[in-house]
């Protein structure tokens, strides 16, 4: 059974992805964002240790290590050096005003709250809770993906997705090893599909915001 201090450090971390979740979208610079990703990582990193610790699931200690060691460091590394490599616009361009997408995001957990406790009324409180955090993480990276018009901003916003994801997998006990080699390996593929995609981008269009990128196409 979970002790007091169990249950209140699972939610603390849980708490803390979905925090980074909001710095995301409250972000205006490329590099800040980048950071807070890694934040945000290293938060879910320790998420999944902690449940593998209470869940008694040593086999989570891998999924930690995965989300440390790809998502806190490779990945925002790899983006760094993109965003260097190809002399990407440094300010966040957004389609809606910071203080408008922080208001949409906030009704986003409500609604995150409101779907998921009812369905999980007959599960422990910590796992009801925690899917609850988890749905609201993955629909604020979906916001994020909707609201940037940049397009490495909006691949930070689908490895946010992600990690809301994660989080609501270790947050179920009994996940099997094969769904965080599957994990590590579609971040792999993901991060290689987006750094051709971004080379091809710039070689065409000689620049990475979408907006333009329409303009370009003809579409305004």
């Amino acid at each position: 059974m979970l002790t007091a201090l169990s249950y209140d450090l699972a939610h603390l971390i849980g708490a803390t992805v979905l925090m980074a979740g909001f710095a995301l979208l409250y972000q205006r610079r490329l590099f800040a964002v980048l950071n807070t990703f890694s934040f945000q990582a290293l938060a879910l990193a320790a998420a999944a240790a902690w449940q593998a610790h209470i869940q008694h699931a040593p086999h989570l200690y891998f999924t930690a290590a995965i989300a440390l060691v790809f998502k806190a460091m490779i990945v925002p590394f790899a983006l760094h050096w993109l965003v260097e490599r190809l002399g990407i616009h440094r300010t966040v361009e957004t389609a809606l005003s910071i203080g408008w997408t922080m208001i949409i995001g906030v009704a986003l957990v409500a609604l995150s709250i409101l779907l998921v406790l009812p369905v999980t009324a007959h599960s422990a409180a910590l796992t009801r809770e925690s899917l609850a955090l988890a749905m609201s993480v993955v629909l604020l990276g979906m916001l994020m993906m909707i609201t940037r018009r940049n397009a490495v901003t909006q691949v930070v916003g689908f490895m946010a997705l992600e990690n809301g994801l994660i989080l609501a997998a270790v947050s179920a006990k009994g996940m099997p090893l094969v769904v965080e080699i599957s994990v590590a390996f579609s971040v792999l593929v993901a991060m290689t599909l987006f750094g051709i995609f971004f080379f091809r981008i710039r070689e065409r269009f000689d620049s990475l915001d979408l907006n333009y990128i329409e303009t370009f196409r003809g579409d305004r």
